[in-house]
């Protein structure tokens, strides 16, 4: 048996779902597929509208800046999932646990993995470890992706290397412009 402990893949999932929303219900399919999920999920009519929800409400706890209230949003969202931990064997993957009943709809199965997976990685690597993109942070600046902090040092805050350039990018030409108008004083 080896332990799947729905850690950084599950939260890539949910970041990938909030910053690039599927159309339907098979984009999602796919999506989970493109992050390693093999199992089958029941299907129930309303699992696009009601993933979109999930995912929603998972944003929240991405928006929690303060930890306390992150964990509290985090709690509340597994304990909407909760069940007994079941030993599965499926798809050839060999024995290994999942956190959610068997046969379960869609989005109840990606509440459980992604709160799960989101708790694991909080509490492993750090509460501080997933929010928004910085640049999102200067005024007029569009961004609002779901940064998950992966990194061995722990200091990732832009969504990509555009969105870092262009932060570094104002930066300078703030430096530029003071020690230009410092120059003029003088």
């Amino acid at each position: 048996m080896h332990l799947n402990p729905y850690g950084e893949y599950a939260v890539l999932l949910a970041a990938s779902l909030a910053n690039d929303p599927p159309a339907d219900r098979d984009g999602i399919i796919n999506r989970t597929r493109e992050f390693g999920m093999t199992m089958d999920f029941t299907p129930a009519p309303d699992d696009h509208r009601l993933t979109l929800h999930v995912v929603e409400d998972w944003m929240r706890v991405v928006d929690a800046t303060d930890p306390q209230e992150r964990a509290n949003l985090l709690n509340e969202q597994m304990a909407a999932a909760a069940a007994y931990p079941r030993l599965v064997d499926h798809n050839g993957e060999g024995w290994h646990l999942h956190y959610r009943d068997a046969n379960q709809t869609l989005p109840y199965v990606l509440r459980a993995v992604f709160g799960v997976g989101t708790a694991l990685h909080l509490s492993t690597l750090g509460m501080h470890r997933m929010g928004r993109c910085a640049a999102g942070d200067v005024p007029g600046d569009p961004c609002t992706r779901v940064v998950i902090d992966v990194t061995r040092n722990g200091r990732q805050r832009y969504c990509s290397v555009r969105c870092a350039n262009r932060a570094a990018v104002r930066r300078h030409r703030s430096r530029a412009g003071s020690t230009a108008g410092a120059t003029a004083r003088a």
